[in-house]
Formats: structure tokens, C-alpha cells, sequence
């Protein structure tokens, strides 16, 4: 069985030598032998399939081969052969010597570097000219803020101006009168008569408290603007007529209002009086609310009450807001005096 194949021009290709090989030239050439015989013809178009002239397209791997059938007698033997380098086996090459084999790495390229390096200079020479005049233009943009700033400052005055000016002149009078009490306290505050007041008035609220109890708790904010009523009769900021006007308001309204005992309505009023007053004013008003206080405590007990209940005061109950003042007062100058005194030692030390 014979089978044409087409031939090469490679000069590679060999066709081995078989027995009784004759070789004829005519206008078709061919190639006889034993068992074997080859036919030689032009290439066929594109269109033909390479498989009909021996040749072989594994899609796979697109690998072209040679396929050559023969008979020998000994049966049929078929040959692929493939031009390809990835079929060879692993290098032999040892281990130590196949570092020598990489290829070596380029030079780094740097040139383009100093291109880039000229370009960055032209360009910061130019931002640097464009920003030596940055001085006057924040200042211009600063004065054009500060001329919105009065614009809008105008326009909210002419509006409102009366009472934001009312506004600020009252807090400069609290601040500037703060600091002038502030500095009277530290630079002439009389101790002995804050100290005398303390313990006049605090003898009046224990009196009040053993007849009434609870009489001083009760009523906080009374005690507070009778200190207050007391303070500027003191520093005659109110006439002594208006004086004693407001002291028997206070006693009205927590008599005839707050439906409160005679001992608990007349306490702020006896207090005041026997802090701020004469010493005869003072004498005459512990006399009589001590005697009010006991008559008090009489007509309780004459009303049929032979055990009296004892009522527990309230520990809770903090001190009156005038005598803490007071306390506040005698503390701050006591203090800064002391504080002045270490002051020159220091200095002569």
C-alpha cells in the first residue's frame, strides 16, 4: 500500500535510504522503492485539508508534523515527528551554575530625570514670580473683610442700636460695681460689726426655730430679701420710711397670705432689725419676739396639747443667704489681709 505525500523544499527534511531506490525525471516525479513509493506533486490550494497529503494541525497546541506510512512486512509503523523545543526534557545544567544563565538586568535609565528635574525648576521659578506679591493681596483681602464687617456692624446698629448699647452699659455698671464691692470687702470690711450682726441675727433665728420649728426652712426667700432690704437701708440706698414700709409687707404677706404663724411672719422683720438697728432698736426687738415666742408656746400648750409632739428639724436646710454674706465677707478680707501680710514678708525676706 502506497500513500503520495507532498514534499518539502527544506533542506532538513531527509527521506532515509531504502533497497532498490530508482529515481525517474519526467514531468511528474517519482520516487519507487521496495515497499515504498513516493509521489511528488505541486502544493495543493489553501481550500484542501493538510491531512490528505500526510501533514497533520493539532489544534491544541499548533504543532505542524510529518506523517510517513510504509510496509515492511512487519506491519504498519506510524511516526510523528514535531518541530517544537517544549518537548525536551529538563536541563542538566547542576544547580550551582544555572544562576550564570539569567539575563542580566538593564541599566536603570536616567536621563529622563533630568528632563523632568529642568521642567519642575522652570515651573517653581514661575509659581515664586506669580507669588512675590502675596503680601498685598492678603492684606487687601483682609481690609475687604474687615470693610464688610462695618457694613454689616452699621446696618445692625441702625436697627438695634438703642438696645445693644443699653445692653452693654449695663453689664459694664454690674462689672464695674462687682469689682468695686469686691475691693471695699478686701480693703475695709468690718469684721467686728459682720460679726456682731452674725450672732444677733443668728439668736433671733434660733429663738424663732425652738417656738416654731422648721420656721427658718419655710420661708428661704423671705430671709433673703429682708438681707437684701437691710443691706441697702444700711447703705442708704432706700429712705427709713420705705424701710419700714417693706418690713411690714413682708410681715403681711406671710401673715395674711401664707397663713403662717405670728413667730414664723414676724421673723425676717425681728432679724433685720436686730442686725442692722440702733442697740436700743436692737435690745427692744430680741425683748419682744422673745416674748412673742414664749406666748407662742404658751397658747399651745394652754389649748389642751399636755404631751407636745416633738418635730424633728430639718437637718437638710441650708443657711440663710444673708448671714452666709456675711461669712463670705469676714473670709475675704480676713484672707487677703493675711495674703498681703505673707506678701511684704516675703519681699523683706
Amino acid at each position: 500500500m502506497s500513500r503520495p505525500i507532498t514534499t518539502l523544499s527544506s533542506p532538513t527534511l531527509k527521506i532515509p535510504s531504502f533497497s532498490r531506490l530508482s529515481l525517474q525525471t519526467h514531468k511528474s516525479q517519482t520516487i519507487s522503492c521496495h515497499s515504498l513509493s513516493i509521489k511528488a506533486r505541486p502544493l495543493c490550494s489553501h481550500n484542501q485539508t493538510l491531512k490528505r497529503f500526510g501533514l497533520f494541525l493539532d489544534s491544541r497546541d499548533r504543532k505542524l508534523g510529518f506523517r510517513a506510512n510504509a510496509e515492511n512486512g512487519e506491519g504498519e509503523n506510524e511516526r510523528d515527528g514535531v518541530f517544537d523545543d517544549g518537548e525536551r526534557g529538563e536541563s542538566t545544567m547542576p544547580e550551582r551554575f544555572r544562576y550564570l544563565t539569567k539575563e542580566a538586568p538593564d541599566p536603570p535609565v536616567r536621563w529622563p530625570w533630568f528632563v523632568a528635574l529642568g521642567f519642575l525648576i522652570y515651573a517653581w521659578r514661575a509659581v515664586l514670580f506669580e507669588l512675590g506679591n502675596w503680601k498685598r493681596g492678603v492684606i487687601a483681602i483682609i481690609g475687604f473683610v474687615g470693610y464688610l464687617l462695618k457694613l454689616l456692624l452699621a446696618v445692625v446698629f441702625h436697627f438695634i442700636g438703642d438696645p445693644i448699647t443699653s445692653l452693654i452699659r449695663c453689664i459694664e455698671t454690674a462689672i464695674y460695681t462687682f469689682q468695686a464691692f469686691y475691693s471695699g470687702i478686701v480693703r475695709s470690711a468690718p469684721v467686728p460689726e459682720l460679726t456682731l450682726i452674725i450672732m444677733l441675727a443668728s439668736a433671733v433665728l434660733a429663738i424663732g426655730e425652738a417656738a416654731a420649728p422648721n420656721s427658718v426652712s419655710r420661708q428661704p426667700y423671705l430671709l433673703t430679701v429682708s438681707g437684701l432690704i437691710g443691706y441697702a437701708a444700711v447703705r442708704n440706698y432706700i429712705s427709713e420710711p420705705l424701710f419700714w414700709t417693706l418690713l411690714l409687707g413682708l410681715y403681711a404677706f406671710s401673715r395674711f397670705i401664707k397663713k403662717r404663724d405670728d413667730v414664723t411672719s414676724a421673723l425676717p422683720a425681728a432679724a433685720v432689725l436686730a442686725a442692722i438697728g440702733e442697740p436700743w432698736v436692737r435690745l427692744l426687738v430680741m425683748v419682744s419676739y422673745l416674748a412673742l415666742a414664749i406666748s407662742y408656746h404658751s397658747k399651745q400648750l394652754a389649748k389642751g396639747k399636755e404631751k407636745v409632739e416633738v418635730v424633728t428639724a430639718d437637718t437638710s436646710s441650708r443657711v440663710p443667704v444673708p448671714l452666709l454674706c456675711a461669712a463670705l465677707a469676714i473670709g475675704i478680707h480676713v484672707a487677703a489681709k493675711w495674703a498681703g501680710y505673707r506678701h511684704l514678708t516675703w519681699m523683706l525676706v
